[in-house]
């Protein structure tokens, strides 16, 4: 028997679903609403059309082969009803209809369901700042903001930028107004890091301080009180420390779900905003379903509920919805939470939980950072390559890992491979035997992630102790309370130059020449063991704990991860 299908939101989850079902059920009639013009647009490709990259903003609303997701598109080649320019008022569940008005005529209507889909997707987060209506201030949500940003900065109007919020949208937009216009950009960020809860302050700090070298300045622990401007458009930011040119402002402080409408009509929705779903994309009205944006799935790490606005979730959330609306019993057990931001020519991600994230989740956990060659070291084309993986400590379980890396396909590679595994509550073993693909050009022999399991393993074991180059930092500027001897593992032409910088505060002695020059590494201080990338000095580690040294850090991640987060020595 055919039915009919109504679907609030035609951007991601909306289409994907309605298409779905169609595909499954051709007599049926879906009907889509959206209170916009613009439907079905690449919404994460904004900031690249921003930068230039994508040249046309009408390439984010276009198929593949080149055909525009209009309501005629959707007509023709899928069969589908559009009502553009139609918002959704209210629902009412008990004569199963949704009231309409088209918000240019104001026109009302009434449109009965059989089965309704929530795809209302999450707008940003506004702050209420004083003079955020000026011209030029502009949220990053659809194309027509989009355009409107890259002609004010194409027409020379723009040449100081700030950016509020340092999550994915702010720096993707960042580096859109640095790299490809040359514009002042600055970014203010309420936290003390970029990306904030997604990543370690180590990975945090090797990411800011390459983008300040793309000409980005950070401005971290501050909040924007006003936004100023002069007939009637922006010239400035105002912070509680400071006052930044601007003639462009973006405000990327987060989104919050559009589930009002599902609120007003008894769903149940979280008190903070989004709608509760089963695994079945169901609401507690066995007749409506709700995915994407603005909507809370479970979190497969902590099994409580979850808000991730992206747009894979949504297209593989439709696609689920779609086939249940036809009588399937698809699922959607939960999420990782798994993400990539490129920066400027590398890019930072992540699945799981970082640390901070584990342990206020009450994980006992600890992170291990490993800097590792992406490929066979003899391969012309390697790369350096961060990750950083989180492990709870009795279990040897691993719950996340992030990293820091190239924007090509060799760190994110990695990331996703952990991520397929991550809801079947791997340990540290199942990471360090690992089959991944092998050859030269592609991974080392022994790839990161195996080795950086077993990193995690010497760390619970005992027999790698160590910080990362935060860790170093803290040391290294309080080497003269604390008497540290830093020992410099590598040979001698790679650590005379540090030497010569920091004469007696420096030392010397190549892991292979440890035991023959003892009488030179003093037993009563504390010792730090610095090589390249960490590995030899955990072999001088190793070395020294067999002679009887009590007080012994291994720096993981060696001068390379020194050098990333930005300590000079």
């Amino acid at each position: 028997m055919s039915q009919h299908i109504v679907v609030i939101g035609g951007v991601a989850l909306g289409p994907k679903a309605a298409c779905r079902f169609k595909r499954l059920e051709p007599e049926s009639t879906v009907t889509m609403i959206d209170q916009s013009s613009l439907i079905s647009y690449g919404g994460c490709g904004i900031p690249y059309y921003v930068s230039g990259d994508v040249s046309d903003a009408i390439e984010l609303s276009q198929t593949s082969f080149h055909m525009v997701r209009d309501p005629k598109f959707f007509k023709e080649v899928k069969g589908i009803d559009v009502q553009i320019l139609t918002k959704a008022t209210r629902i009412d569940r008990e004569k199963k209809c949704v009231e309409v008005e088209n918000v240019t005529t104001g026109e009302k209507a009434c449109i009965n369901y059989d089965k309704l889909v929530i795809a209302t997707g999450a707008s940003p987060r506004t702050l209420n700042l004083p003079g955020d209506d000026l011209k030029g201030v502009n949220y990053v949500c659809n194309p027509h903001d989009a355009t409107c940003i890259r002609e004010s900065i194409s027409k020379g109007e723009v040449s100081n930028a700030v950016i509020i919020g340092a999550g994915f949208i702010g720096l993707e937009m960042a580096e859109a107004f640095a790299d490809m216009w040359g514009v002042e950009t600055s970014v203010v960020e309420i936290t003390d890091q970029i990306m904030p809860r997604l990543v370690s302050p180590a990975l945090a700090t090797m990411g800011q301080k390459h983008m300040e070298e793309g000409g980005v300045n950070f401005y971290f622990g501050e909040t924007v009180t006003a936004i100023e401007g002069e007939n009637g458009k922006v010239v400035r930011v105002v912070t509680n420390k400071r006052t930044l040119d601007a003639e462009a402002v973006i405000i990327a402080a987060g989104v919050v779900p559009n589930s009002d409408i599902a609120k007003e009509a008894g769903l149940n929705v979280h008190e903070r905003g989004g709608v509760f779903v089963d695994e079945f994309m169901r609401t507690n009205d066995p007749d409506i379903y709700a995915g994407g944006d603005c909507c809370l799935v479970k979190n497969l790490l902590t099994d409580q509920p979850a808000f991730l606005p992206l747009g894979s979730m949504a297209n593989r959330q439709g696609r689920i919805i779609g086939s249940n609306l036809a009588g399937s019993e698809s699922k959607f057990d939960g999420v990782i939470g798994s993400f990539v931001v490129k920066l400027f020519e590398t890019s930072m991600a992540g699945t799981g939980m970082s640390l901070e994230t584990a342990q206020a989740a009450g994980f006992d956990a600890i992170s291990v950072l490993l800097i590792q060659l992406d490929r066979a070291h003899f391969y012309p084309t390697k790369e350096l390559m961060t990750l950083e993986l989180v492990v709870e400590k009795s279990t040897r379980r691993v719950l996340g890992v992030q990293g820091f890396g190239s924007s090509g396909d060799a760190m994110v590679g990695r990331i996703n491979t952990v991520a397929a595994i991550l809801k079947s509550k791997p340990t540290i073993d199942d990471i360090s035997n690992l089959e991944v693909a092998y050859s030269p050009p592609f991974a080392a022999a022994m790839d990161i992630l195996n080795t950086l399991a077993n990193l995690a393993d010497n760390a619970l074991r005992g027999i790698n102790r160590g910080v990362g180059p935060d860790g170093f930092k803290e040391l290294w500027d309080n080497r003269e309370s604390s008497e540290c001897f830093f020992l410099d593992c590598r040979e001698n032409p790679d650590a005379q130059p540090v030497i010569d910088r920091n004469p007696g505060q420096w030392h010397n002695v190549p892991q292979g020449e440890i035991y023959n020059r003892l009488d030179e590494i003093p037993t009563d201080k504390p010792i730090v063991l610095i090589c390249n990338t960490g590995a030899r000095s955990y072999e001088a580690q190793i070395m020294l704990d067999a002679k009887g040294y009590k007080d012994v850090t291994n720096i993981h991640g060696g001068m390379a991860s020194i050098k990333k987060y930005g300590v000079d020595v």
